[in-house]
């Protein structure tokens, strides 16, 4: 066997450590991640995870988007344009009642209620959802609290067909129940709320009927993928997962350190007013005692099934979706890393 040189053996041997890293850590994989909206404190999380290294704690390069909707992610996901994304879980349902064979599929619930909502003046004749019928509600058509309202109607004894809903653009919303123009509006509570008393109605002049109050339990913000994709990258699923994840609870334990990082993505955020956008989001749609007991995506498949044909229903579609087909928790973390 031919022997090195002394040196050169020791300019090897002194290498090989200098490489080992490299080699024993693979090629971080790359994730598109898509959200829901702009960039804002309910879905801030994820840059929280981004930046405190959580995704490269999972060998994960990843790039974060934002959104035009939550109807826009489904479609975003199975076109390829995007691995993973964040949205309202019932414009998913939708899709998937619509689209059996697209694969799409739920891998954790983040939020354990729908900030869906109807909102009305705190001094008008409107005290109950029974008093709707024979008023007029202003939404956009593509507006998710107007799309479900046919399923809160249902739940809550209200004959839908004796509302009239005004198909406003969402800039007008707000200003028309101000002005009078109409007697309530649709949306979530998350942004209605805010942007009323930005424009003068101050939350103790609104009275808010969130539709889980009245029957209508559904699920609300949600980490969606495709059953393709996470065949072939589970292990990136699930790091992904656990990431958005941590995120997410850091976004409870430290909602300033979450406004900082807002900040530094968006830097002319109204800190104020995301901060309280945080706060209404807590309160009304994810810190429930079912989470405070068991954890984030503790997910009840019978309630989820519910709120399928909930969905369905809602669009007059068949009922073919099955809760075990559409939700897996296959990718969670353990329980006790989904504590709050």
């Amino acid at each position: 066997m031919t022997r090195l040189p002394r040196r050169a053996a020791l300019l090897g041997a002194g290498a090989l450590p200098l490489a080992a890293p490299g080699l024993a850590r693979a090629q971080a994989a790359r994730l598109r991640l898509t959200l829901d909206w702009a960039f804002q404190s309910p879905n801030a999380f994820a840059l929280v995870a981004r930046e405190k290294g959580y995704f490269r704690e999972a060998n994960i390069d990843v790039q974060i988007d934002r959104g035009q909707g939550s109807g826009g992610v489904p479609p975003a996901l199975i076109s390829g344009s995007h691995d993973m994304g964040y949205a309202d879980i019932n414009p998913a349902i939708r899709f998937v009642a619509q689209n059996p064979d697209a694969g799409l599929i739920c891998v954790a619930v983040l939020h354990d209620r729908a900030p869906l909502c109807a909102i009305v003046r705190a001094d008008g004749p409107i005290r109950e959802p029974k008093d709707l019928e024979g008023k007029r509600l202003a939404a956009p058509d593509f507006d998710a609290g107007r799309q479900l309202f046919p399923a809160f109607a249902r739940a809550a004894g209200v004959d839908a067909s004796k509302v009239t809903f005004l198909s406003v653009s969402p800039a007008l919303r707000e200003p028309m129940l101000v002005r009078r123009e109409a007697d309530g509006i649709t949306g979530f509570v998350t942004t209605s709320a805010l942007a009323l008393r930005g424009i003068g109605m101050d939350l103790p002049a609104q009275r808010t009927m969130m539709y889980y109050d009245h029957g209508l339990n559904l699920y609300g913000g949600a980490i969606l993928t495709t059953r393709a994709y996470a065949q072939r990258n589970p292990e990136v699923v699930r790091g992904a997962v656990s990431a958005l994840i941590r995120g997410f609870r850091d976004t409870i334990s430290d909602p300033q350190g979450m406004i900082r990082v807002l900040r530094q993505v968006e830097p002319l955020t109204d800190a104020t007013l995301e901060l309280a956008r945080h706060e209404l989001n807590m309160e009304r749609v994810v810190i429930t005692p079912h989470v405070r007991a068991n954890g984030i995506s503790a997910v009840d498949m019978g309630r989820m099934q519910t709120g399928i044909q909930a969905v369905e229903g809602a669009f007059n579609l068949p009922q073919r979706v099955q809760a075990s087909a559409f939700y897996t928790e296959e990718f969670l973390p353990p329980a006790d890393q989904r504590r709050i």
